[in-house]
């Protein structure tokens, strides 16, 4: 099991104007049963949410944003059991700019799917740049910085 991180940065501003999002893919899920449509985690997703949670250990986020599913729920259990609020959200239904405004400010977590993370990093952004991530690939950590007044898409750039 790999645990490489993607980042993209928009700002680096820490001010308390900024807002920033971090967005993950759901853990390794339970294959077994082809027709289980909601998959609990397999053991390496259970070792990989602990590595999230080793990983944000010095990140106090505001509030955690989570499909409705065990996979994308059990990502997150190691590390939002500190009271830290989960909104369930429908990544079909999502207003990006009402995100975006409700969210000022503060630090972000969300957590989606191979399809959704890619399509939320873009809609944030307003521009699109990310594909689906790979079946066989739970690890891209996506992070975007939007400090007040400043377009994410003119500042954009990627680190290792």
């Amino acid at each position: 099991m790999s645990f490489s991180f993607l980042s993209i940065e928009a700002q680096t501003d820490n001010s308390a104007d900024c807002t920033k999002v971090y967005l993950i893919r759901h853990a390794e899920k339970d294959r077994t049963d082809k027709t289980n449509s909601n998959p609990h985690l397999n053991s390496f997703g259970i070792k990989r949410s602990l590595k999230w949670k080793g990983f944000f250990k010095n990140t106090d986020f505001d509030v955690i944003y989570s499909t409705n599913y065990y996979r994308t729920l059990e990502t997150i259990k190691p590390f939002s059991e500190n009271g830290t609020e989960i909104v369930i959200y429908n990544p079909s239904k999502i207003d990006y700019n009402e995100f975006l405004l409700n969210n000022k400010g503060k630090t972000i977590l969300v957590v989606g799917h191979s399809n959704t993370i890619p399509n939320f990093t873009n809609g944030i952004l307003n521009k699109k740049l990310y594909n689906n991530i790979e079946d066989n690939n739970n690890s891209n950590l996506y992070v975007v910085n939007i400090c007040d007044g400043i377009d994410p898409q003119n500042s954009l750039y990627f680190v290792k």
